[in-house]
C-alpha cells in the first residue's frame, strides 16, 4: 500500500513539474512577445533580463533564474554595502526603457538602492555614491546622482512595494514608479550604456527584478505611446524648406506613379496618369508583359515564367545568369512543392547521392572552378506545369526531379567562388530531399508561397534595367533611405530613432534589408 501511495504521488509530482515546466516555458515565450512589443527596434543587441552572476559584490547572492536578489552580508556599516548589475546595458534603440524591482523583505534596516550604473562602477557601494551612478534609496526616499549626498525625491520604500525605473533615452532623462504611480523627474543628461542596478546593505533584504518578462504594475506602454505621438506631431510639424508646395505635390505624385508603373499596376497607373496628367514613360505592352510574369512567379508556375520571358525578353536570362540561376533553383523548390503526398519516395533521398548522380553513397566528385559562367543551363528537362502536372508514373515524376537536380548541380560545381551565395541557395533546395515530407521538414519554409517574391521583384527590376530604367522605383528608395537613417540614428545613440513612426504608414519592418 505505502508503495502504491509513493508512486502515485511520483506521478502527482511528475504531472505537477511538467505541468509547471509547461508554465515557465509559456511564461518565457509570453515575456519574448511582450518584449518585442516595448523594444520593436532592439533586433542584434540583447536586452537586461536577468541579474549577473559575475558582476556583483560578494555579499549578493542571486536565486530564481538571477531575478532574485539576497544580501548576505554583515551589514553593520557602508563598507558593507553590496550591488549587482543587470547583464547587458539599456540599448539606445529601446527610446524608452523600464524594469520593476519588488521588495520582498526590507530586512533589518531597509538600506536598499534601485538605479542605473555604468560597467566600471564599483560594486561595493549602493547605485548612485559612485560616479556614473544614480539611485533611489528606500530608507530615506532621497535621489543619488554620482554622490553621497542625496536629494529629497520621493516616498521610502518598504515590504510588499514595487519600484520601477523609467530611462527615456530620448530626452536622456529618469523617473521611478511607487506601486505603479510616477514619482517625477530624478535625473537628467544621464550618458548612455547604463545597466540596472541594485543594492543593499542591511541582513534580510530580498528584491526580485521583473526586466519585461511578467506585465509591469505601471502602464509603460501608455508613457511609450505619449511620446511616439509627441514625435509623431513634430516630424509632421516640421517645415519642407527647400520644396514649394506646389513643387512638393507634383514629386509625391511623381513618386506614386512611378511606383504603379514600376510594379506592374496598368490599370491604376493608367486612371492616375488621366487624373494627375502624368505622363507614361514605358509602352503599355511591355508593363502588362512585366505584370504577366510576375502572376505566373507568383504563381509558382515558374517553368511557364521562363518560357514566358525568353519570349518576350530574349537573351534577358542569357545576360544576366545570376538572375537565371535563381530561377531554376526556384523551380526546383515548386517542382517539390508541386509533388503530391503519394509522388514522394518511400525513403528520403540524401544530398550525396543528389550531388554524385545516383541514389547509391558515392565519393564526391571534385569540383572545377572556371572564370565565367556558361552562357546556358541545361535545359534538358525544363518542362512547363501542363507537362509536370499529369506524369506518367511516380517514378518518372521522381526521375523528372532528380535529373533536374542533378543537372543544376553539375551546373553549380561549375561556378566561381563569387557565386557562393547561390551555391548556398542551391544546397538549401536539396536539403529538402533529405526528409520524407519536405513541407513538415524545418526548411518548409523554401516552399511557401512568400518565397516567390523576392524572385519576382529581382526579375521585374532585371527587365527594366534592360529597358534602361530604374531597377527600384524613388519611392522605395526614399523608404529604404528612411530606414537606413533610422537605424544610424539607434546606432549612435538617438533614442528618438525608436519613435519616428515610419511602421505607421508602412507595413514593414524598420530594420533595413
Amino acid at each position: 500500500m505505502v508503495f502504491v501511495i509513493l508512486q502515485a504521488n511520483s506521478v502527482k509530482t511528475r504531472q505537477n513539474y511538467n505541468e509547471y515546466k509547461s508554465y515557465l516555458r509559456r511564461m518565457s515565450d509570453d515575456g519574448a512577445e511582450r518584449l518585442a512589443r516595448l523594444y520593436p527596434h532592439v533586433h542584434d543587441t540583447p536586452l537586461p533580463r536577468a541579474w549577473s552572476s559575475k558582476d556583483r559584490f560578494q555579499y549578493i547572492k542571486l536565486s530564481r533564474s538571477n531575478l532574485r536578489v539576497h544580501y548576505n552580508g554583515l551589514g553593520k556599516n557602508h563598507k558593507d554595502a553590496a550591488s549587482v548589475r543587470a547583464t547587458h546595458p539599456i540599448p539606445a534603440a529601446c527610446g524608452i526603457y523600464y524594469f520593476e524591482v519588488r521588495i520582498v523583505s526590507k530586512g533589518r534596516d531597509g538600506y536598499m538602492g534601485i538605479g542605473l550604473a555604468d560597467g566600471k562602477v564599483n560594486m561595493n557601494r549602493l547605485p548612485g555614491w559612485e560616479p556614473h551612478s544614480y539611485g533611489y534609496h528606500g530608507d530615506d526616499g532621497h535621489s543619488f546622482c554620482s554622490s553621497g549626498n542625496g536629494q529629497p525625491y520621493g516616498p521610502t520604500f518598504t515590504t510588499g512595494d514595487v519600484i520601477g525605473c523609467c530611462v527615456n533615452l530620448i530626452n536622456m532623462s529618469v523617473f521611478y514608479t511607487k506601486n505603479g504611480v510616477k514619482l517625477g523627474t530624478a535625473f537628467e543628461n544621464i550618458p548612455l550604456n547604463l545597466y540596472p542596478t541594485v543594492g543593499l546593505q542591511s541582513p534580510g533584504e530580498i528584491a526580485d527584478a521583473n526586466f519585461g518578462d511578467k506585465p509591469f504594475v505601471f502602464d509603460i506602454e501608455g508613457y511609450m505611446l505619449e511620446w511616439k505621438t509627441k514625435l509623431q506631431e513634430q516630424i509632421a510639424s516640421h517645415p519642407t524648406r527647400c520644396l514649394q508646395s506646389n513643387d512638393m505635390d507634383a514629386t509625391l505624385k511623381k513618386l506614386v506613379f512611378d511606383y504603379l508603373v514600376h510594379h506592374g499596376y496598368c490599370r491604376s497607373a493608367e486612371s492616375f496618369a488621366k487624373s494627375t496628367n502624368m505622363y507614361f514613360f514605358e509602352d503599355i505592352s511591355s508593363i502588362q508583359s512585366r505584370q504577366r510574369l510576375q502572376k505566373l512567379v507568383l504563381q509558382g508556375k515558374i517553368g511557364d515564367a521562363i518560357t514566358t520571358t525568353n519570349e518576350l525578353f530574349p537573351n534577358l536570362l542569357d545576360n544576366n545568369p545570376n538572375l537565371e540561376f535563381k530561377i531554376r533553383i526556384r523551380h526546383f523548390i515548386e517542382m517539390i512543392n508541386d509533388l503530391d503526398q503519394n509522388k514522394r519516395p518511400s525513403h528520403p533521398y540524401s544530398i550525396a547521392s543528389l550531388m554524385n548522380g545516383s541514389e547509391g553513397a558515392a565519393e564526391e566528385s571534385d569540383k572545377m572552378e572556371v572564370d565565367s559562367v556558361p552562357s546556358e543551363v541545361p535545359t534538358g528537362t525544363m518542362a512547363t506545369e501542363s507537362e509536370q502536372e499529369d506524369p506518367h508514373s511516380n517514378r518518372q515524376a521522381l526521375e523528372h526531379l532528380l535529373l533536374f537536380g542533378r543537372e543544376l548541380a553539375g551546373y553549380s560545381a561549375n561556378l566561381t567562388s563569387s557565386y557562393d551565395s547561390l551555391k548556398t541557395q542551391l544546397q538549401e533546395a536539396f536539403s529538402l530531399l533529405a526528409y520524407k515530407d519536405p513541407k513538415q521538414s524545418p526548411m518548409s519554409y523554401l516552399l511557401h508561397p512568400s518565397q516567390r517574391e523576392q524572385l519576382c521583384a529581382d526579375l521585374n527590376s532585371a527587365i527594366l534595367e534592360s529597358h534602361g530604367l530604374a531597377r527600384q522605383p524613388p519611392l522605395e528608395n526614399a523608404i529604404s533611405q528612411t530606414k537606413n537613417v533610422i537605424e544610424r540614428m539607434l546606432k549612435v545613440g538617438f533614442g528618438s530613432g525608436a519613435y519616428c513612426g515610419l511602421e505607421k504608414y508602412l507595413n514593414c519592418s524598420l530594420k533595413p534589408q
